[in-house]
């Protein structure tokens, strides 16, 4: 029964005989002669081996483990199926949203770019002696001079990530 159980328990877990060996500070080699009940553990090594598998060892001792059963696969496998389809919903709502954030970026910076080209900049005609007149005038200026020059790059920028980001059929 124990050589049964430490078989068992070790493919549960998903071990391999050498990381079983590793995480109980033996060689693989005295794994193998205690699976083929050609050995058996000690006292102390037998606390151990119930620690790395977290059962008691009267558990390990006592009766046979019974392999996972094939009903315990296929649920977790749907599980997994589910998680599988929700992960791709979110993806593909994440992907939705940042399309049309896309496109709005690319309509709100050719608004804006059309415009400053109807206004053709209104405030070169202010009265600059009025101080509150130069520091607006300046700070239209300002906006307008970096605008008309990251304005191509956010909508050449824009138009690559709608393109990237529409749903492919």
């Amino acid at each position: 029964m124990l050589k049964e159980n430490i078989k068992q328990l070790r493919k549960t877990k998903g071990l391999s005989q050498e990381e079983l060996a590793i995480k109980l500070n033996v060689v693989r080699q005295t794994i193998s002669k205690w699976e083929q009940g050609l050995s058996v553990p000690d006292a102390e090594m037998l606390i151990s081996i119930s620690e790395v598998f977290e059962i008691p060892v009267s558990t390990l001792l006592g009766e046979n483990i019974p392999e996972s059963k094939v009903d315990d696969l296929k649920a977790i496998s749907e599980k997994l199926e589910i998680i599988n389809l929700q992960l791709l919903q979110r993806k593909n709502e994440r992907r939705k949203i940042v399309h049309w954030l896309l496109i709005l970026l690319c309509v709100i910076t050719m608004i804006i770019s059309i415009s400053l080209f109807l206004l053709n900049s209104p405030y070169l005609n202010w009265d600059y002696n009025n101080p509150e007149n130069a520091v607006l005038g300046v700070a239209f200026h300002s906006f307008e001079w970096l605008f008309v020059r990251i304005a191509p790059i956010i909508i050449i920028a824009s138009i690559i990530g709608i393109v990237l980001t529409r749903k492919k059929v």
